[in-house]
C-alpha cells in the first residue's frame, strides 16, 4: 500500500501493510535528510521495522530523484526546442516581405532541422546500452591484449634466462629452475618515474569506464545481517523495480573448491589474483616433449563472457549471497567479479561495510562514493570498526620468521633480480631487523629462546618509534607502493610452499645445474651447520591433515602501511614480555575520523543506523565534527518502540534485600557481603519472573569468582530449585546447543506446570549473547545488569585514547573527553544487552539495574530514549520487588484472559 505522511503529502512510501506511527516518522526524516544532502544518525530499537523503513523510505527517495532528472532533462529539451522556435517565429516576421514560396521553404527547413534534432535527442538514450556494452567490450580486448603482451614479455624473458643457463660460460653460475619456480620470481619493478610516464600514457582508460547511475551503497556488519536485509527487500514493494546486487568477499563468494580449501581470506586472494594472471597460460609442455598439463593457476569459472552473462542476470531479478553463488555455479561463472561489473548500473549495493569503509578495499571493488548515497546499518560499533580495521600488530616470531624466508629468498635468486627489486628486498630486509632489534632480539637467533632484557609496554607517536628503531631515513610509502605492487608477500609465500619440508634453502654459489630434490637431499645433511631454518607454514587439521598460514610477511604488510599515517594519528605500542617471540609490535588508530572523512567527502548523504545508538555523542564528535563536518548537517532521530509503556518495566536497584547498597565497584565488588547480596535478588526475583531471567555479568572473569562463591554458599543450590540454570559458553560454536537447551527446558516448564518456572542464564556484556541473540517472549521476561561492565582503565591503549580525545576534543559540560569516553564505552555495552529482551510489538519484560550508579543523571540520559522514559530508580528492595511482581502478576491475568 502506499503511504503519505500526515505533514508531507508530497511523498509517498510503498509499504507492504500499514506501517506503526514511529515507521512513519522514521521514513518520513530518512527522506528529507537524503533529499538535503545531510549526515543523518537514526536509531530505531530492534522489533520496530527498522529495515523495511530504510528500505521503503531510501528508495522512494530514489525513485523521485530518478523522477525529477528525467523531468529536467525533459525540460531542458523543451526549453531549447521553444528557443529554437522563437527563432523559427522571428525569422518568419522579418520575412514578411520576402515572396511566400521563399518563407514557406525556410520555415519547412527549419521544422525539419527541428525534428532531426528531437529525433536525435530520443535516439541517444537507446545507443546508451549500445555504447555501455561497447565499453565493456573494448575493455576486454585491451584487458587480453595487455595480459598477451605479458606473457610475450615473460616468456621472452624465460627463454633468455634459459640460453644463458644452458651457455657453456654460465653453466656454473645460473642454475636452471624447476617447473612452475618462475611463478614465485618478482617481475621487474618499475621506478616512481617510469609509472608516471606510463599513466600519462594510459590516461584515457577513464573513458572506458561505465557510467555509475545514482545509487544507495547499504553496509552492515556481518554476512547474514546482510542476507537478511535482501529478503526484507524482497518482500518489499520495490522488489521487481529495483536492480540490486549483494557483494560479497572472495572467501564467501567463491565458487572454486580448490581455492576454497585453502581457508584463509589472504590465501585465497592471492590464488585467485595468481589464478588471473596465468588465465591465458592455460597449457605447458614437458620438456621431453610428451604429455601436455594443465596447469594449476587457471580458474575456469573466470570466463568474461560468462561473468557478463551472470552480471546481467544479477541486475534482473533481486538475489541473496547464497541465490548468487548458486546461480554461479550453473552458469560456471565468477560470482566475485559478476558482481563487480553489475555495480555501475545498479541502483542498491548491498555490502559489508569493512569493504566500503577501507578505502584500499573500495577502489579494488570499484565502487565509486561520488554524489553517492550510503546507509550504515547496525553501526553501534562504527568507531571500533574503523580503528581496528587501520591498526595493526605483529609479533617477534612472526618479523623473524618473515626475515629468515626473505633472506632465503633473496639468496636463492639474487643473481635473477633486477637492481630495483634487490634494492627494496634489502630495505624490507633492515626494516625486519631493526623491528627485531626494538624488541630486544636479533633476528639471526631462534626468537623463542631469546629473553627480553626488560618486559614492559612502551607508546611512542610515529615519528619517536621511526627514530628510535633508526629507519627514520627510509621512505615507507615507497616501500608500501613496492609491497603493492611487486605482490612480494604473495611471492614469498609461493617460495615456501615450493620448499615446504625444507630444512634450509641453498645459496646459488654452491649449487649445480641439477635436480631440486637433490640439491634439498644434500642440504638436509647440513642442518646442523648452522643454517637458518625454514619454519613450517602448516598446522594440524586442513587438507592432508594441514591448515596452511599466511605468509607472517602478509601481517608485516599491514603494520608498515599504518606507519605512513599522520604523527598525530597514531600510537606504537611496543610490549616486551618473556621472550622475543611473545613480544609485539602495535599500531593503535586514535583518529578513526581521518579515514571516514573521505567517505562524507565524497558523498551526497550518510545516514548512520542502529538498534541502539546511544551514547550518539561519540558518533559526533570522534566521527563527523572530527572529520570536519559542519554541526549543521548533522540530523538526529531517535524513535520510540512498538510495545506500549505498560509493556516495559526498566528499574534501577540502589539496595538489596538487606539493605546493602549495591556497588560494584572495582574495589567493592569482591566483597563476600556484595556477591551474597546479588545472590539473594536473583533468588527472590526467580520466585516471581515466569519464563527465562537472563544474568548479565560485567566479565567472564566475575562471573566465575561469583559462581564459585555462590557453590560455597549454597545459593547455586536454591536458584536450581527454582530455575534450571545455564551458562554461555566461551566456544562460539556451543552458542547455539546451549540456547537450544535453555529454549527447550522454558517451554516445557511453561507447558508441564511443574515446581521449575523456567531457565536461569549467566551470561557476560560483550560476550557472544549480549548481541544478535533474540531472548523475545518466554526466553526473556527479564533482564538483570550486575554493575557496570567499564573497560579495564589501565590498559595502554585506553589511556592513550584517552590522553588524545583530551588534548584534541572540548570539555563537554566540564566533563573531560576521556571521562565521557570511559562512561559511553560501558553505556553502549549496556544498552546492547539489556536490548536482548523487547524483540516485537507484544512482547514484554522487566530490565533490572543491579547498581545505584545508574541513578545518576548522567548515566540515566545515555539509555536508550524508550528505555529511559519509563525507568524507574527504587531505593527500597522492597518497594522494587513489590513492583515487578505487581507487573508479571498483571500480564499473566492479561494472558489467562486472552487465552
Amino acid at each position: 500500500m502506499d503511504m503519505k505522511p500526515p505533514d508531507s503529502d508530497a511523498i509517498t512510501f510503498p509499504f507492504p501493510y500499514q506501517p506503526y506511527p514511529i515507521q512513519e516518522q522514521f521514513m518520513t526524516k530518512l527522506y528529507r535528510v537524503l533529499e538535503a544532502g545531510k549526515v543523518g544518525i537514526f536509531e530505531s530499537p530492534t522489533g520496530t521495522g527498522k529495515s523495511l523503513s530504510l528500505i521503503c523510505g531510501s528508495l522512494a527517495w530514489l525513485r523521485d530523484f530518478d523522477e525529477k532528472k528525467r523531468q529536467q532533462e525533459a525540460e531542458v529539451l523543451c526549453a531549447a526546442n521553444a528557443e529554437q522556435n522563437g527563432k523559427l517565429g522571428t525569422n518568419t516576421q522579418s520575412s514578411s516581405t520576402e515572396p511566400d514560396w521563399i518563407s514557406q521553404f525556410v520555415q519547412k527547413k527549419e521544422e525539419m532541422d527541428m525534428k532531426n534534432r528531437i529525433k536525435d535527442e530520443q535516439v541517444k538514450r537507446k545507443k546508451r546500452e549500445e555504447r555501455l556494452e561497447q565499453i565493456r567490450h573494448n575493455a576486454h580486448l585491451k584487458f587480453a591484449s595487455k595480459r598477451k603482451r605479458e606473457e610475450e614479455d615473460e616468456a621472452m624473458r624465460i627463454l633468455q634466462l634459459s640460453k644463458q643457463m644452458l651457455s657453456p660460460e654460465g653453466m656454473g653460475t645460473e642454475p636452471a629452475l624447476e617447473h612452475g619456480e618462475e611463478e614465485v620470481l618478482l617481475a621487474d619493478y618499475e621506478s616512481d618515474e617510469d609509472t608516471k610516464k606510463k599513466a600519462e600514457l594510459e590516461d584515457d582508460d577513464d573513458d572506458l569506464e561505465e557510467e555509475h547511475v545514482t545509487k544507495i551503497y547499504y553496509c552492515s556488519r556481518t554476512h547474514s545481517q546482510l542476507s537478511q536485509f535482501v529478503h526484507e527487500v524482497q518482500k518489499s514493494p520495490f522488489c521487481k523495480q529495483i536492480r540490486l546486487v549483494s557483494l560479497g568477499s572472495r572467501q564467501n563468494m567463491c565458487v572454486n573448491e580448490d581455492v576454497r580449501r585453502l581457508g584463509t581470506v589472504q590465501l585465497i586472494n592471492d590464488r585467485c589474483m595468481e589464478m588471473q594472471k596465468n588465465k591465458h597460460d592455460k597449457k605447458n609442455e614437458d620438456t621431453d616433449g610428451k604429455k601436455r598439463r594443465v596447469s594449476r593457476l587457471v580458474c575456469p569459472f573466470y570466463s568474461y563472457e560468462q561473468m557478463q552473462f551472470l552480471r546481467d542476470e544479477i541486475l534482473v531479478e533481486v538475489k541473496d549471497i547464497e541465490q548468487l553463488v548458486s546461480m554461479a555455479r550453473e552458469a560456471k561463472a565468477c560470482p566475485y567479479y559478476a558482481t563487480r561489473y553489475a555495480i555501475p548500473a545498479a541502483q542498491l549495493v548491498v555490502l559489508p561495510y569493512q569493504m566500503l569503509l577501507h578505502e584500499s578495499t573500495r577502489q579494488a571493488s570499484g565502487i565509486k562514493l561520488k554524489d553517492q548515497v550510503i546507509i550504515i546499518d547496525e553501526a553501534h560499533n562504527l568507531i571500533d570498526t574503523i580503528t581496528c580495521m587501520y591498526s595493526s600488530q605483529v609479533s617477534g616470531s612472526q618479523l623473524c620468521q618473515a626475515h629468515s624466508q626473505l633472506a632465503q629468498y633473496m639468496e636463492r635468486y639474487r643473481s635473477r633480480l633486477k637492481a630495483k627489486n634487490l634494492m627494496y628486498t634489502k630495505q624490507i630486509l633492515y626494516l625486519l631487523e631493526k623491528f627485531v632489534g626494538v624488541l630486544g632480539g636479533n633476528v639471526k637467533q631462534n626468537p623463542n629462546f631469546q629473553t627480553v632484557s626488560q618486559e614492559g609496554t612502551t607508546l611512542k607517536s610515529i615519528n619517536d618509534f621511526l627514530f628510535h628503531g633508526q629507519i627514520d631515513n627510509i621512505n615507507l610509502f615507497k616501500v608500501q607502493r613496492y609491497f603493492m605492487k611487486s605482490m612480494i608477500s604473495r611471492k614469498l609465500f609461493g617460495f615456501m610452499e615450493k620448499f615446504r619440508g625444507a630444512e634450509s634453502l641453498p645459496s646459488q654459489e654452491s649449487q649445480k645445474p641439477r635436480g631440486l630434490q637433490q640439491y634439498l637431499q644434500d642440504l638436509h645433511q647440513k642442518t646442523h651447520k648452522g643454517a637458518t631454518s625454514v619454519p613450517e607454514l602448516h598446522q594440524e587439521g586442513g587438507e592432508n591433515g594441514q591448515i596452511r598460514t599466511a605468509s607472517p610477511l602478509m601481517q608485516i604488510e599491514g603494520f608498515l602501511s599504518a606507519l605512513t599515517n599522520a604523527n598525530q594519528d597514531g600510537r606504537v605500542i611496543i610490549q616486551q614480555q618473556g621472550t622475543v617471540a611473545q613480544s609485539t609490535l602495535k599500531f593503535l588508530m586514535l583518529n578513526p575520523a581521518v579515514h571516514f572523512a573521505e567517505v562524507l567527502k565524497e558523498c551526497r548523504s550518510v545516514i548512520i543506523a542502529g538498534g541502539t545508538m546511544q551514547p550518539i555523542s561519540d558518533f559526533k564528535q570522534q566521527l563527523l565534527i572530527s572529520a570536519g563536518l559542519n554541526q549543521d548537517r548533522i540530523v538526529e532521530f531517535s524513535c520510540g518502540h512498538v510495545i506500549p509503556p505498560e509493556n516495559i518495566l526498566p528499574i534501577v536497584l540502589c539496595t538489596g534485600p538487606t539493605n546493602q547498597q549495591l556497588e560494584f565497584t572495582y574495589q567493592k565488588r569482591d566483597l563476600p557481603e556484595m556477591m551474597d547480596e546479588v545472590g539473594r535478588v536473583l533468588t527472590n526475583l526467580c520466585n516471581v519472573v515466569p519464563g527465562g531471567l537472563v544474568c548479565f555479568f560485567p566479565s567472564y572473569e566475575y562471573q566465575k569468582r561469583v559462581q564459585d562463591h555462590w557453590e560455597k554458599t549454597g545459593v547455586i543450590k536454591r536458584l536450581g530449585l527454582k530455575k534450571k540454570i545455564f551458562q554461555e559458553p566461551k566456544k562460539a560454536n556451543q552458542v547455539d546447543q546451549v540456547l537450544a537447551e535453555y529454549s527447550k527446558c522454558i517451554k516445557h516448564s511453561c507447558q508441564s506446570g511443574g515446581l521449575l518456572t523456567g531457565a536461569l542464564l549467566f551470561s557476560v556484556v560483550g560476550g557472544k549473547m549480549s548481541e544478535g541473540i533474540n531472548f523475545s517472549d518466554d526466553l526473556g521476561r527479564c533482564v538483570v545488569m550486575v554493575g557496570m561492565p567499564y573497560p579495564n582503565i589501565r590498559s595502554p591503549e585506553l589511556q592513550e585514547k584517552m590522553s588524545y580525545l583530551d588534548h584534541t576534543l572540548p570539555k563537554t559540560n566540564g566533563v573531560s573527553p576521556g571521562k565521557i569516553l570511559i562512561e559511553n564505552l560501558c553505556m553502549k555495552a549496556v544498552n546492547q544487552s539489556i536490548g536482548r529482551a523487547i524483540r516485537h510489538s507484544g512482547d514484554y519484560a522487566s530490565i533490572v539495574l543491579l547498581d545505584h550508579r545508574y541513578s545518576r543523571p548522567a548515566i540515566l540520559g545515555k539509555l536508550p530514549q524508550w528505555i529511559r522514559s519509563s525507568t524507574e530508580v527504587k531505593t527500597s528492595f522492597g518497594a522494587a520487588f513489590a513492583t515487578i511482581r505487581k507487573f508479571f502478576q498483571q500480564k499473566k491475568l492479561i494472558s489467562e484472559s486472552i487465552s
